[in-house]
């Protein structure tokens, strides 16, 4: 089976829901694709958006890990397995999601704007950056990419929504294969 078929297989086949949300995780990262395309942003972010939690896909169990307040590392786990396959500016705000999370809730507007079960996993993930930690993540190229990503990723939580297929984003994923 070749990257993609396994990617879409995996869209197709998982039923987990998103950790403490209503939807699935395939519904959460097509949504937040979707929210990337409807922003006018480039394929690449729109990539980043639809693959930035696959490595909930690849973790056991992640509602586990949360229940005993373990960090399980999704975005590294994501990253590593994805940069086989994957330009360096798809992987980039995948990498950093969870960091520019931590940097946009340091903004108290932001973090209300956080469903319940993200502030929960904030504070697992190591909770609100510290000064030293903004300004260094703020030097990163990838820093406005993942700070797109990340107020996307909170915006694709609807239950109900009418999403597009898996199958719809094949040739962008294609596309971005190195």
């Amino acid at each position: 089976m070749n990257i993609i078929d396994q990617i879409t297989s995996n869209f197709l086949n998982n039923k987990s829901l998103y950790i403490g949300e209503k939807v699935t995780m395939s519904e959460h990262m097509i949504q937040t694709a979707m929210i990337a395309e409807k922003n006018n942003c480039s394929d690449n972010l729109i990539c980043s958006s639809l693959l930035h939690d696959y490595g909930h896909f690849i973790l056991e169990n992640p509602d586990n890990l949360v229940n005993q307040n373990k960090d399980g590392k999704h975005e590294d786990i994501g990253y590593e397995f994805l940069k086989k396959y994957f330009l360096k500016d798809v992987l980039g705000p995948i990498k950093y999601h969870v960091k520019a999370k931590r940097y946009l809730a340091r903004e108290e507007k932001y973090y209300n704007l956080l469903s319940k079960a993200s502030k929960i996993s904030l504070k697992i993930q190591g909770g609100v950056m510290s000064n030293e930690e903004s300004k260094k993540f703020e030097t990163n190229e990838f820093f406005e990419s993942s700070i797109k990503l990340r107020k996307f990723d909170e915006m694709a939580k609807k239950f109900g929504l009418k999403i597009k297929s898996i199958n719809e984003y094949k040739n962008l994923l294609i596309s971005k294969l190195i």
